[in-house]
């Protein structure tokens, strides 16, 4: 090898050694668990404003609402809430990225102002798999989550030659937030395979966590486990998270099965979806379970609204309005459903004057 191919065969060499270095690694456990020290126990929702459907009803530019927005976080912080698990879509990022980073920006600034910190979910494989932009439907009386939508949907999962749209939205999305302090940590993919077919979304999640790595951001990574979820999608994120995250709607005893489980694996324990009152998970019952567990916990539902999820899971069209809400804590008013629920979420977290 002559002196100048020599030159260049180092300077390609050493390239090559700088990309890699350049992308995070997995967390090692002594660092996850020292982020969790330092933040407060999170008692905390899964955030949709009242007046959207869904997650392009909230974050599209014509109907981004940051006054019900703000009302509605400042209820939450007021019952003693500190944290808010919030779904991004990739569609208003291709619209528009830097109109779309604006109002994610705004919608930090509301949330910091209530001391609510955020951890946002980028991708879903629950619901409707076509989602399209633009004007989103009216509710389905009765039915609950009549319109909320996948991310990015099955016709993008079953084509990789699509793939680079979703790349560019959650690398760019993690780099412009990647030292932004308001944000807790990023949830990548709720409920992988979650649908009909849905081993199909295996690779897209694996890549989403490699993707994920290249944009070093400096908050924990992560995606729930959830019951009936395939063996190979648990495996795989019980070894490529930060911290290990999961949803329970069971009773008590499944909670505590879940929690001495993923405890086990000796990173920080999140439950980022519970609380279903008909379902046998019930704020009196749980709450103080993930209290003396110190488990971070998100139930599902903040306001009553577009999305219905005070009916269960399998209503019908023309349901009745439940006497027992399945989810959703506050009315549309913002008194709690039921008072109680809310004095017991203040006590635990110190914040009941």
């Amino acid at each position: 090898m002559g002196r100048r191919a020599a030159a260049c065969f180092c300077a390609i060499l050493t390239g090559v050694t700088l990309m890699h270095a350049g992308a995070q690694e997995r967390w090692a456990a002594e660092k996850a668990n020292a982020w969790y020290r330092d933040i407060p126990w999170l008692v905390g929702c899964n955030f949709t404003p009242s007046n959207a459907i869904n997650q392009l009803e909230m974050w599209q530019a014509e109907t981004f609402d940051p006054p019900t927005i703000d009302r509605e976080l400042g209820w939450m912080a007021r019952t003693g809430m500190n944290a808010a698990r919030v779904y991004l879509h990739l569609f208003p990022w291709e619209r528009d990225s830097a109109a779309f980073t604006a109002r994610i920006e705004r919608f930090l600034s509301l949330a910091d102002r209530h001391n609510i910190r955020v951890m946002f979910v980028l991708l879903d494989d629950c619901w409707n798999t076509t989602p399209k932009a633009g004007k989103q439907p009216k509710p389905v009386p009765g039915v609950h989550n009549s319109g909320w939508v996948q991310c990015p949907g099955k016709a993008i999962v079953d084509d990789r030659t699509q793939w680079p749209r979703v790349r560019s939205y959650v690398t760019g999305l993690l780099r412009t937030f990647s030292r932004d302090p308001r944000v807790l940590c990023w949830d990548l993919y709720n409920e992988p395979g979650n649908t009909a077919g849905g081993e199909r979304s295996f690779p897209l999640l694996k890549e989403t966590f490699r993707w994920a790595r290249e944009a070093s951001p400096s908050q924990p990574v992560t995606a729930g486990i959830y019951e009936g979820m395939a063996d190979e999608f648990v495996k795989f994120l019980e070894t490529a998270s930060d911290i290990t995250t999961f949803h329970n709607y069971s009773d008590t005893t499944a909670l505590v099965r879940d929690i001495r489980r993923f405890k086990a694996l000796g990173r920080p324990v999140l439950c980022t979806e519970w609380m279903a009152r008909t379902n046998g998970s019930r704020i009196p019952t749980h709450l103080p379970i993930f209290k003396r567990e110190n488990v971070g916990c998100f139930i599902w539902g903040a306001v009553e609204g577009k999305t219905q999820t005070i009916f269960p899971w399998e209503s019908k069209p023309g349901t009745p309005r439940p006497a027992v809400w399945f989810h959703d804590l506050l009315r549309r008013d913002g008194k709690p459903f039921d008072p109680a629920e809310t004095d017991l979420i203040g006590d635990l977290t110190g914040t009941r004057p």
